[in-house]
C-alpha cells in the first residue's frame, strides 16, 4: 500500500524519529507535518495539546495516510488516547524510555530530560511508578530548549548555559542513564556527551518507535511492496529553513499556512 506515513511534532524535532523510520523503511512514502508556530506543547493546557493534535491528524487523514506517527512525547502523553478513541487509523505514539534505564541502571538512580507537559502527565507518571519506583528518578524540565531549536540555535551559548545547569542534579545524584523525553533532545547527543561521564548512556525512543511502525504497518497489512525510491514531504508552518538544515541532504520543507 502506497499511501504515505503521516508524522506530526510540535516543530522540528520529530524529524529524529523521521530519520529513523527512513532508515529502517526507505521505501515508504512520508509527510511530515511541523507545527513549529504553536511549539513548544509543553508548556500548554492538556486541552489545548489534544486539539492541536485533533488538527494535525485531520490534516494527514485529508492527504491519505494510512498510519500516523505521533512524534512528539507532549502530544502522545496528552492527547493519544482521545485520537485512537476518534480517528479510525493506526497511530504510533512515543514516550520517554523509562523502562530500558530503569531496568538496567547499576547505580539505580536515572535522569528524565522532558519538557512539563511529559512529565505532569498521567501516561508518564504510570510508566514511572511501574518501572521505576525502587530507583532515584531525577526529572529535569528542559525549559527553554525547544525554543533555541526552533530558532536554529542548536549550538548556542545559551543551549550550553542550560544543559550545564540541568545536568548538574542528575551528575550530583549518580545517574548512569539518561533518557530522553522529547524528540527535538536527540539533536542535543553531541553537546550532552561533552557533559556528561562516560559511563552515562542517553536513550532516546527513535529506534524502538521506527520498529513499532514496522510492526503495525505489516500486522496491518499496510507495507508499501514498491522498490522505488520513496517520495517524502515535509510542512511546517514557521521557520522553514530550520527544519530542511537538520533534514540535511536533498529535503527541503514547504510553508504550510495552519
Amino acid at each position: 500500500m502506497n499511501n504515505p506515513i503521516g508524522i506530526f511534532d510540535s516543530g522540528v524535532g520529530g524529524t529524529s524519529i523521521w530519520k529513523e523510520i527512513y532508515t529502517l523503511l526507505p521505501h515508504e512514502n512520508t509527510i511530515y507535518l511541523a507545527d513549529s508556530k504553536h511549539a513548544p506543547y509543553g508548556d500548554k493546557p492538556q486541552d489545548e495539546i489534544i486539539a492541536l493534535s485533533r488538527k494535525n491528524t485531520e490534516y494527514l487523514l485529508n492527504k491519505n495516510c494510512k498510519l500516523i506517527v505521533v512524534a512528539c512525547n507532549t502530544a502522545t502523553t496528552n492527547a493519544i488516547k482521545t485520537l485512537r478513541e476518534d480517528y479510525d487509523v493506526p497511530f504510533i505514539g512515543i514516550e520517554p524510555a523509562i523502562k530500558p534505564a530503569a531496568l538496567k541502571t547499576k547505580t539505580k538512580a536515572i535522569g528524565i530530560l522532558a519538557t512539563k507537559g511529559t512529565l505532569s502527565s498521567e501516561l508518564f507518571h504510570h510508566t514511572t511508578n511501574l518501572f521505576a519506583n525502587d530507583i532515584t528518578v531525577i526529572e529535569q524540565v528542559g525549559e527553554g530548549i525547544v525554543p533555541l531549536i526552533e530558532n536554529g540555535q542548536l549550538n548556542s551559548l545559551e543551549m550550553k548555559s542550560f544543559l550545564d545547569v540541568y545536568m548538574e542534579p542528575m551528575l550530583n545524584a549518580n545517574i548512569d542513564y539518561l533518557v530522553l523525553g522529547c524528540t527535538h533532545y536527540p539533536y542535543l547527543i553531541p553537546q550532552l556527551l561533552k557533559i556528561l561521564p562516560k559511563h552515562v548512556k542517553i536513550i532516546d525512543s527513535g529506534e524502538a518507535v521506527a520498529r513499532q511502525t514496522k510492526f503495525i504497518l505489516t500486522k496491518n497489512g499496510l507495507l508499501n511492496s514498491s522498490e522505488k525510491e520513496s517520495e517524502n514531504v515535509f510542512y511546517s508552518n514557521q521557520n522553514q529553513e530550520v527544519l530542511a538544515n537538520l533534514l540535511g541532504g536533498n529535503f527541503k520543507a514547504k510553508f504550510l499556512d495552519f
